[in-house]
Formats: C-alpha cells, structure tokens, sequence
C-alpha cells in the first residue's frame, strides 16, 4: 500500500529560505583592506581642495560692478590715494593687478602693463593652488585600485596553492575574488570624482582668467585717455 501525502498538509515553516547579505559600498569597503583606508584619505582630501578651491573661486569673482568707474573717477581726479585705498578695500585679484598699475602711473606704459601682467599672473598661481594635489589622486586612485586587485589575487592564488588536499573551494576562490574587485571600484570611484572637480575647477579659473585680462585691458584704455 503505497503512503500518499497530501502537500497541503507539509508544514512549510520548517523550509529555511537562505538568507543573503545585500551589497552596498560600505561593505565593499570593509572587504578592501588597507587600500581602502589610503583611498578614503585621497577621497577627503580632494572634497577638502575642491570646497576650499571654490571658496576662494567665488571670492574672487565678486566684484562690485562700478568699481572700475569709480577707478576712473578718481585717476581723472587726480585722487591716487582714494583709488589705491578702494583697490585694497576690494581685495580681490583684479584690484590687486588694479592697484599696481595705479602705483606705476608716471612711468612709460609698457612698464606698467608688465607690472599689471605680473601681478596676474601671481594671482592665477595663487587660484591654481591644490590643483596638482587633485589631478594627482585623480590620475593615482585608480592605478592603486588596480594594485590592491593584483594584491589580492595574488594573495588568493597563494592560499589555493598552499592547499594540500589540491581541492578549490569556490566559496573561497570567489570570496578572494571579491576582496581583490572591491579595490578597483574603489580606485575608480576616487579617480573620477576627483576628475570631475579638477576639470570643473579648471573652467572656473579659466573664468577668472578672461575677467582679469578684461579688466587689465579696460584699464590699460583708461590710462590711455586723452585728458
């Protein structure tokens, strides 16, 4: 007599689903090792420099925008004084460059548009500060990504071979696997933040650049003027 079973009746409760772990960045992160630790540090440094680079961006780009007629006003004046003390209640890169042309009225024109042209020159290096620092980690994270990869794959072949039985274990071959992918991501993920801010920090100084050679021109025109 053959025992028939209803599946209605099978207690289902007793079935275990396997459970499995979902995968976000901080656990990738902890399987990285020490690599990651070193790109998390070159992560934070680049959003440091980018904040502190766009900070100092905008500052320069604020200008009042009758300050060059004010200029005018006090050089067809004759107030020196008053020009060179607005140029330094400004304080931005262009009243800078401003103010040492003013202080080089009197001599040939061609040294005061060298003077000018120095001083700009010495405030686009300022704006440019940090940005060596940031194409750097943005060329280097992913070439140590790549090397935490071959780290660990090295790693992982070593411990098959260390095997004895000569058995592979696909939990740990795909455990090692995992531990040395994470590091490329990671290298990536640095590298191309920080490729974006380098390239977005370049537009604006090169935005600067253009308003600094406008003013330099817009003054060069003015001492230029018949009296």
């Amino acid at each position: 007599m053959l025992l028939q079973i209803d599946p209605m009746s099978v207690d289902t409760t007793l079935i275990e689903e396997p459970v499995t772990q979902s995968m976000n960045l901080w656990t990738m992160a902890q399987y990285g090792g020490w690599i990651m630790i070193i790109l998390l540090i070159m992560l934070a440094g680049a959003i440091y420099l980018f904040v502190e680079r766009m900070v100092v961006l905008r500052k320069s780009m604020q200008e009042d925008k009758s300050f060059m007629d004010r200029i005018k006003d006090y050089i067809h004046e004759g107030k020196i004084d008053s020009a060179i003390n607005l140029c330094r209640a400004t304080n931005t890169p262009s009243a800078r460059m401003v103010e040492k042309g003013i202080s080089r009225i009197g001599r040939p024109m061609q040294d005061v548009q060298v003077a000018v042209e120095n001083v700009g020159n010495l405030e686009v290096a300022k704006l440019e500060k940090g940005l060596v620092i940031i194409a750097t980690i943005a060329a280097g994270a992913p070439m140590l990504g790549f090397l935490g990869t071959v780290l660990g794959m090295v790693q992982t072949f070593y411990n098959m071979a260390q095997n004895a039985n000569g058995v592979i274990e696909m939990a740990a071959l795909s455990e090692g696997m995992y531990q040395a992918m994470v590091t490329t991501i990671g290298g990536l993920i640095v590298g191309i933040l920080a490729m974006f801010a380098y390239n977005f920090l370049v537009a604006r100084i090169d935005s600067v650049v253009r308003q600094l050679e406008g003013r330099t021109l817009e003054f060069m025109d003015l001492l230029n003027e018949p009296a």
